[in-house]
């Protein structure tokens, strides 16, 4: 009989899904399949790397008798593991460094060149590839780690004393530590500009923030801030502070600060969030401030719901006539889900339904879990560069206000994280019109005719930005965009001008636009800080210079100091 056993069938990467919701054996499996089924490629890019090893191999010779020869393989001029002089004029370590890097790059190339495989699981193979090249880099291991060893002499060993101390810290908190937990305190050291809560209920705090000039201007800013992680992004150590720079330019500002949800509210939608959260911010502000209209900002997720909820008013007439928001901006916000960068690799079918199980067990999505997905977007700055540090430099952690922030994570709910992974990230919905249905109508980007101040940042891993740039093109108003240097927080919201200037970015006119590389090419760089530009777009929006309003007022009387109660929520 020529009919097979189960034994004898060649094994499939999608019979272990329901075992690998990631897809890291499957997707690696894929490619190892296809490379099998292409030998004479293989055997081509094989070649390829033995006459590389051979070039190595002669460069370590010569340089072992002295003789000057360049690196056989270069490091990227940004990889700090390799910056040391060691690494290129030591015979030995060199070697090493070469190997790591030829058998690495070689191995990563030969994925993303792997045809007849699915882009999307080669690019997880890829990705769950480079995750063990980076963990087993030489820099990571003591005697194969040049500053490691210096120090280890210098201190007569103290700093392996040391590093096991930190190693022993870290096992007990079960994780690699980026900060000390209590090296601040929220409301002493962070989130210190005076206000007051002036609305409170189970989803928010709102903040409104005390006037440090004479005369403000007529339309108040809220701050609306993602739910993903807590506000004081927007109101670090008073020299980067947006929160701060915004009142000390002569505006009224308010500030969202989301509940810490549990499993009590598992049920809680995104529509909830819209409508008992963003909306009724936006109204207070604009009843204590007795103006018809509020300028609205949101970052990351808090610009995709302002997206969402302008998209939701502008669908029905009535709203449309009283909607509360003259013109907005989004920092860092996606609303094209169709690339949305390296956290995609998390992300599919099955990796869904493991989360929505997950989460339907304890009826959140735990914020350490979001944390260190982020985190493995970027290992060598995120965990390996604090696991050398501490371990085998034997350094105390940094005293970071930003990582600080990074670490004090939120929950959350089952039901709209589910429905922000299925319908946005997933499906893709919202850049459809008319696709995406909240609260009973169909929303299009489209009928959004605000305009609009946009904020990417060029080296974002979580919200890349040509995809951020691409709400430009699919809201119907005029629109400003600003590409700033550096990543999704020191770039995408903590921008403070600085003499001289530390940072660079783009700004320019982008209505209607739909390429960024053309809209980028057609712009000029510029030193500074683009918070500058946007307040400057700010200033020419927001109305005439007047008194400020009280905090507060009969109908939302203060009920607590800023920065309230719910952000000390763990």
């Amino acid at each position: 009989m020529n009919e097979k056993t189960p034994t004898d069938r060649p094994i499939s990467a999608d019979a272990i899904s329901s075992f690998d919701p990631f897809d890291i054996v499957g997707s690696n499996l894929a490619v190892q399949q296809a490379w099998l089924l292409q030998p004479e490629r293989l055997c081509t890019i094989a070649q390829n790397l033995a006459l590389d090893i051979s070039r190595a191999h002669d460069r370590f010779a010569r340089v072992s008798f002295g003789v000057p020869s360049e690196p056989a393989v270069a490091a990227v001029p940004y990889d700090e593991r390799f910056q040391d002089p060691v690494w290129i004029n030591q015979p030995g370590f060199a070697y090493v460094k070469d190997m790591y890097l030829l058998y690495g790059r070689w191995l990563e190339d030969a994925i993303y060149t792997t045809s007849d495989v699915d882009p999307a699981r080669r690019r997880r193979a890829a990705f769950w590839t480079k995750q063990w090249l980076d963990a087993i880099a030489p820099t990571n291991f003591f005697w194969t780690n040049p500053e490691a060893l210096r120090r280890c002499i210098a201190t007569y060993g103290l700093s392996l004393l040391w590093g096991l101390q930190n190693w022993l810290r870290d096992v007990a908190a079960g994780d690699v530590r980026m900060v000390e937990p209590d090296v601040f305190e929220v409301g002493r050291d962070l989130a210190t500009a005076p206000g007051q809560v002036v609305l409170r209920n189970d989803l928010l705090e709102l903040i409104q923030y005390l006037p440090t000039t004479e005369q403000v201007h007529a339309v108040p800013i809220v701050l609306v801030a993602p739910w993903i992680n807590k506000y004081y992004i927007m109101d670090l150590s008073p020299h980067n502070s947006l929160v701060r720079y915004l009142i000390d330019q002569g505006f009224t500002v308010f500030a969202t600060s989301w509940k810490n949800p549990g499993s009590e509210a598992r049920a809680t939608t995104p529509e909830d969030y819209l409508l008992r959260g963003v909306r009724p911010a936006l109204e207070t502000a604009r009843a204590i401030c007795g103006v018809p209209h509020v300028h609205a900002a949101g970052y990351c997720l808090g610009g995709t719901a302002l997206a969402l909820l302008l998209a939701w008013l502008n669908a029905d007439p009535a709203d449309r006539a009283t909607n509360p928001v003259a013109h907005w901006t989004a920092f860092a916000a996606l609303v094209d889900f169709g690339d949305p960068g390296e956290i995609g690799v998390f992300l599919n079918e099955t990796s869904f339904e493991f989360l929505r199980e997950r989460m339907a067990a304890t009826g959140y999505m735990d914020g350490a879990t979001l944390a260190n997905a982020f985190r493995l977007l970027r290992p060598n700055s995120l965990i390996w560069h604090y696991a050398v540090h501490s371990y085998l430099y034997g350094e105390e952690l940094p005293s970071s206000d930003v990582l600080f922030w990074n670490c004090d994570t939120t929950r959350m709910p089952a039901a709209m994280h589910e429905f922000y992974l299925r319908e946005l990230y997933l499906n893709n919905r919202l850049a459809q019109a008319g696709e995406l249905e909240i609260g009973d109508r169909r929303l299009d980007l489209g009928a959004i005719a605000q305009s609009l101040y946009a904020v990417g940042a060029e080296q974002d891993h979580i919200a890349p930005w040509r995809q951020t740039f691409r709400l430009c093109g699919l809201t119907g108003g005029p629109a400003r965009y600003a590409l700033a240097t550096s990543g999704h927080i020191l770039g995408g919201i903590i921008n403070p001008p600085a003499d001289p200037p530390k940072r660079r970015y783009w700004s320019g006119d982008a209505t209607g636009q739909r390429d960024p590389d053309n809209w980028l090419e057609q712009t000029a760089k510029v030193s500074g800080s683009w918070w500058e530009d946007w307040t400057r777009w700010l200033s020419e929006r927001c109305g005439p210079l007047g008194p400020p309003p009280s905090l507060g007022n009969a109908e939302y009387p203060p009920l607590q100091a800023a920065p309230g109660s719910y952000v000390l929520e763990r």
